[in-house]
C-alpha cells in the first residue's frame, strides 16, 4: 500500500484500519464459547473429506435445535461418524451423540471457574484490539508528522488532523469496551 501523501487520505486510512479492527475483534469474540450453542462454533473444526480437509459447514449443514443444541446434518452418508471424531477430537470440549444420520451437539454447562476463565481471554482479546488500535493512531501521527516536515501542511492542519485521528482512536477504543462488556455479560449469564 502506498503512503498517503495527504491529510484526507492519512485520516481515510486510518479509519479503514480502525474499522478493520473492530471487525477482527468481533470475529474473536465470536469464537470465545459461551453456555448458548451458535453453528459458527464449528467454523474451525475441520473434517477429512475424501483427503482434503474441511470446515463441517462444507460436507454438512449445521443449524440450531434449541439454545443449547446445535445439529449437523451431514450430506453424504458416512460422513456422520467422520464429522463426529472431529468434534469429539476438537480443543471445544464438545460432545456430540448421533441419532442415525443426525448429529446432536449439546453445549455443555460452564462452569463458574471456565466462565472467569472465559471473561479473562475477552479482556486480553480487547487489550490485543486496543494495542492494534493506538498502532494506527501512531502510524498516522507519523504519517502527519511527515507532511509537515516535508511542508505539505501546516501545524495547525497537522495538529488538527492529529486531534481528528485521536477522537477516532478514542471512538474506536469505546466500541471495543463496549464490545468486551456485552461478551463479559453474555459469558457470565448462567
Amino acid at each position: 500500500m502506498s503512503t498517503p501523501n495527504n491529510i484526507p487520505d492519512i485520516r481515510k486510512t486510518a479509519e479503514q484500519k480502525m474499522g478493520k479492527t473492530i471487525e477482527a475483534f468481533k470475529g474473536e469474540l465470536h469464537k470465545i464459547r459461551t453456555g448458548r450453542a451458535h453453528p459458527g462454533i464449528l467454523d474451525q473444526v475441520h473434517v477429512d473429506y475424501y483427503g482434503s480437509s474441511v470446515p463441517i459447514s462444507q460436507v454438512a449443514n449445521v443449524t440450531l435445535l434449541d439454545a443449547r443444541t446445535i445439529s449437523v446434518q451431514p450430506w453424504e452418508k458416512g460422513m456422520g461418524a467422520k464429522i463426529e471424531k472431529a468434534i469429539r477430537e476438537s480443543d471445544l470440549g464438545l460432545n456430540p451423540s448421533a441419532q442415525g444420520d443426525l448429529l446432536r451437539v449439546p453445549m455443555p454447562a460452564l462452569t463458574e471457574e471456565r466462565r472467569k476463565e472465559l471473561t479473562k481471554v475477552v479482556r486480553h482479546a480487547g487489550e490485543e484490539a486496543k494495542i492494534a488500535a493506538r498502532s494506527i493512531r501512531r502510524e498516522a501521527n507519523e504519517h502527519l508528522k511527515k507532511l509537515l516536515k516535508d511542508k505539505l501542511a501546516t501545524e495547525d492542519e497537522e495538529r488538527r488532523a492529529q486531534d481528528e485521528v485521536q477522537r477516532l482512536t478514542d471512538r474506536t477504543i469505546a466500541e471495543i469496551d463496549r464490545l468486551v462488556q456485552g461478551k463479559e455479560a453474555e459469558v457470565m449469564a448462567v
